[in-house]
């Protein structure tokens, strides 16, 4: 039985949390085609009959962090390469153009010393390709693979891959003070990944998620920058209905006024959107109570 856990490190939108979600076969980490979808690491658990993986979905690096954001959410990523791991999948967007951007990240992966694995996603576009930028990094890593995030395809041949490089599933050992080894942390971590779903998030901030991710999808460039959102409330008002009383909250009120629309339009879509997916996650009936604030300092609020 293996067991252990994974990095995976990329730029922005190269499509780690839809290769997780896809692996999985639930969502655990929402998706976008706009950088900073991901804010933050999630932890999530794979299990089958050859053992038991928690990936950590890092989010994007960026090569120039500017705003305060861009700048906390590489320091959290930064912050999460430095735990213990034993595996790292390094993926690439061959549909990009290999930029700084890249270089640094390559960077960061060379100085991991653990064994890695290139993976070469998007291969289901054909019609755009940068892959000769890419081919040069099959010479630095033992392991390379193409594949589609999207559409699930080579996640059997990467699988089989990663079960052959896992370490057997480690035995808890406590020695004569009470201390225990390296083991008894990593299957603490596979202890609070639990519940639906199988992700190191409370239910609040998967909820938030999920509708920071209509925010994402729905509004223009600029907005989803711009916001976050804040759940301050879940209650079972009976056994088949949950309340959740929600904040999307934006730096400036005319992005404020945009997130409400025309006689409240927008604001009616974006729950919408939101509450269906929220009842489809926790099977329950959703009453979703949703507003707009604006508030200038919720970056340094929510993300220091």
């Amino acid at each position: 039985m293996k067991e252990g856990k994974i990095l995976l490190l990329g730029r922005p939108n190269v499509g780690k949390s839809t290769f997780v979600n896809n692996l999985i076969g639930q969502k655990v980490a929402i998706t976008s085609p706009k950088p900073q979808t991901t804010r933050f690491p999630i932890k999530a658990v794979y299990e089958e009959e050859r053992g038991k993986i928690l990936f950590v979905d890092t989010p994007g690096i960026f090569g120039k962090a500017e705003d305060f954001l861009s700048k906390q959410i590489n320091q959290k990523t930064l912050q999460t390469i430095k735990e213990n791991v034993d595996l790292v999948i390094y993926m690439v967007d061959h549909t990009r153009k290999r930029d700084f951007e890249e270089a640094k990240v390559l960077g960061i992966v060379r100085k991991i010393e653990k064994p890695k694995i290139l993976v070469i996603n998007k291969i289901d576009i054909i019609e755009e390709t940068y892959l000769p930028q890419y081919k040069f990094m099959e010479e630095e890593f033992p392991y390379v693979f193409e594949v589609s995030a999207l559409h699930k395809k080579h996640f059997k041949l990467l699988l089989d891959k990663i079960f052959e490089i896992l370490p057997e599933k480690r035995t808890v050992i406590t020695d004569s003070h009470g201390g225990v080894a390296s083991a008894a942390h990593l299957e603490s971590e596979f202890e609070s990944v639990t519940g639906y779903p199988l992700v190191n998030l409370d239910s609040k901030t998967f909820i938030s998620e999920l509708i920071r991710e209509k925010v994402f999808l729905m509004m223009g460039e600029e907005i989803p920058y711009t916001t976050t959102v804040v759940v301050d409330e879940i209650a079972e008002r009976s056994k088949s209905l949950t309340y959740i009383k929600a904040r999307i909250l934006t730096t400036h009120d005319r992005y404020k006024k945009m997130l409400i629309g025309k006689e409240g339009r927008k604001i009616k879509e974006l729950g919408s959107y939101a509450r269906k997916e929220i009842a489809l996650a926790i099977n329950k009936k959703v009453f979703l109570d949703l507003k707009v604030e604006t508030d200038p300092h919720w970056q340094e609020v929510f993300y220091s």
